[in-house]
């Protein structure tokens, strides 16, 4: 049992280090839209700042930094209340939840800090742009794609029960 709060708080803690030390770095190094060529017309390290949610979500409201805090919060405590529920054999979903709330909290730090995130990571074919992300997006990306597969294995294990 133990064993996976360990767990828990090592992916979290872990992802919330990388995450704020590459938003760092970018902040310190580059201006405000600069871009590196990392992979010429695929990918770039471009420096963007990101004042709504995916997809520059409600950037305009001038209500949403309260909101975007709240909601990360009230994100953030579901998410543990949900790993507490979780079986010690579920270790995908252990996983999963870890990263979905280092993300949640990486993202949170920058609002709270910044009023914004730091967006840094930018996919694209020529010119036809994936919207810039950053770590913490990432890891609650992937973290929710390793949930949507425990569940489906949840429910092949419930349905040999």
């Amino acid at each position: 049992m133990k064993t996976r709060y360990t767990r828990f708080a090592a992916i979290s803690i872990i992802g919330i280090i990388i995450d704020q030390i590459t938003k760092t770095a970018i902040d310190s190094s580059m201006q405000l839209f600069d871009s590196i060529p990392v992979v010429e017309s695929f990918f770039h390290i471009t420096y963007v700042r990101n004042k709504g949610a995916a997809f520059s979500f409600l950037s305009h409201a001038s209500w949403r930094l309260p909101f975007f805090i709240t909601v990360s919060i009230i994100a953030a405590l579901v998410i543990l209340i949900a790993f507490r529920k979780l079986r010690d054999d579920q270790k995908i979903a252990h996983t999963s939840l870890s990263m979905i709330f280092s993300g949640a909290v990486g993202n949170l730090i920058d609002r709270v800090r910044l009023g914004e995130v730091i967006d840094f990571l930018d996919v694209h074919w020529y010119r036809h742009h994936w919207p810039a992300f950053n770590v913490a997006d990432s890891l609650i990306c992937v973290g929710v794609f390793l949930l949507a597969i425990d569940m489906m294995l949840e429910e092949k294990r419930l349905k040999k029960v």
